[in-house]
């Protein structure tokens, strides 16, 4: 598959955008250069009625909204985080011969994907500023690596091999070095280890894209391409933090940043708080996060009746226990807005001998009550540094959003309405 401007856009975003803060950073000048104003959480809010703005909170989650006619809010929410590697603090461990650094996991990584690839070190610093303190964004402009231990001092290291996250460390450089230094002196960091390969292409028809992040960072532009897109009604794409650790943080799905912006957007177009009470109830909400294809290598780690396939198209996400928030209902009112608008789709539910994962939806659900369905886009090697979906997913992806985003859609006394 030839790439298209989508394609390059979302090759580009994810070559950029290291972390979380480096994600919402360049979804900022993306919003920016499309018309949005952005706001802040500690000014007051004065909006225009289809009118185009943006929020952020710890500079890694972003809220981006419309405000055109219609009740209810249609809201797209992904994650802007991945798993990785978190520096500690005096994470510089050094002897005469090298300089490691101290980390811990961040979320559940793929350990081993890490070993022996280039790796950045990215986030987020605090300086002095005066007699103040001010975060700035740090991405470094040397690698790192986690180097494996050779097979002639691991003999059983094809047949297991489980890392050990204390001692096999990402390697600095040779001899001791003043990490300090090469950061810019801060105060405190939010600094990680993050996968720097390159995004790139493969498949004998070019078909598959392959990179680091794709969970979740695909569903992030993919949300945001969308609302750059003619929209109908009220429409939001929440891009928030740390899901891939609980999302219990003041950025994240379970915090009160998505409801609370809801309820500023209502109040600052002249709702009373009732009547903000009465547009969430008219609302629907889209938890994107990637989801599990069936893997070619063994082909048995999946549903039997539900093989969700690279290249099918957007899929819907069930599960009996609540991990995600799809019922018929909201899946049946979904569908039928991809069957209108021609968009391919396909249904993923866990083998029932296997635990299932979660994502931000159910969280997001404790804030904002409001009908819910889990979609994504199908994907290889999750949670590895570098995973694999074919471009097709992602197209049908965006073109599933915007459909979203120009419908208009509503669940009341257990009926849909569409228009």
């Amino acid at each position: 598959m030839r790439d298209n401007k989508q394609l390059k856009e979302l090759q580009a975003f994810l070559g950029d955008a290291y972390t979380a803060w480096q994600a919402v950073e360049a979804a900022e000048t993306l919003l920016q250069k499309n018309g949005f104003t952005r706001l802040a959480e500690s000014e007051r809010w004065e909006l225009k009625k289809d009118g185009k703005y943006y929020v952020t909170r710890g500079g890694s989650a972003l809220v981006a909204f419309t405000t055109g006619d219609g009740e209810g809010y249609k809201i797209v929410a992904s994650h802007t985080d991945s798993p990785c590697f978190k520096l500690k603090e005096n994470a510089a461990l050094s002897d005469e011969r090298y300089t490691r650094l101290n980390t811990e996991p961040y979320g559940g990584a793929l350990n081993y994907t890490f070993f022996d690839r280039p790796l950045k070190l990215a986030g987020r610093a605090v300086y002095e500023d005066g007699d103040g303190l001010v975060a700035k964004n740090f991405v470094s402009d040397f690698n790192v690596v986690i180097p494996s231990l050779a097979i002639h001092m691991n003999r059983d290291a094809n047949d297991k091999f489980a890392p050990d996250p204390q001692t096999e460390l990402p390697l600095l450089g040779l001899g001791k070095h003043d990490l300090e230094k090469l950061l810019g002196n801060p105060v405190s960091t939010d600094i990680f280890a993050v996968c720097a390969q390159t995004p790139f292409s493969c498949g004998a028809e070019d078909e598959l894209l392959c990179s680091p992040r794709l969970d979740n960072l695909t569903s992030v532009y993919a949300s945001l391409s969308a609302i750059l897109s003619p929209t109908s009604g009220k429409c939001v794409a929440a891009c928030l933090d740390s899901e891939e650790i609980g999302s219990r943080t003041r950025q994240g799905a379970g915090s009160n940043f998505l409801a609370s912006v809801l309820k500023r957007i209502s109040l600052a177009l002249g709702k009373t708080e009732e009547e903000h009470e009465r547009e969430l109830c008219a609302s629907f909400l889209l938890s994107m996060d990637n989801a599990h294809a069936a893997p070619p290598n063994p082909p048995e780690k999946h549903d039997p009746t539900n093989r969700t396939a690279l290249g099918n198209g957007v899929v819907i996400k069930g599960h009996a226990g609540g991990a995600y928030t799809t019922d018929a209902l909201t899946s049946a009112a979904v569908k039928k807005i991809f069957d209108r608008a021609g968009v391919k789709h396909q249904s993923f539910y866990n083998r029932s001998d296997m635990r299932s994962g979660s994502t931000l939806g159910a969280i997001s659900l404790g804030q904002v009550s409001v009908p819910s369905v889990d979609i994504g886009i199908a994907q290889l090697a999750m949670h590895s540094a570098v995973e694999t979906i074919a471009k097709s997913d992602y197209l049908e992806a965006i073109n599933a959003l915007q459909a979203f985003f120009a419908s208009s859609v509503q669940i009341k006394d257990e009926t849909v309405i569409l228009k």
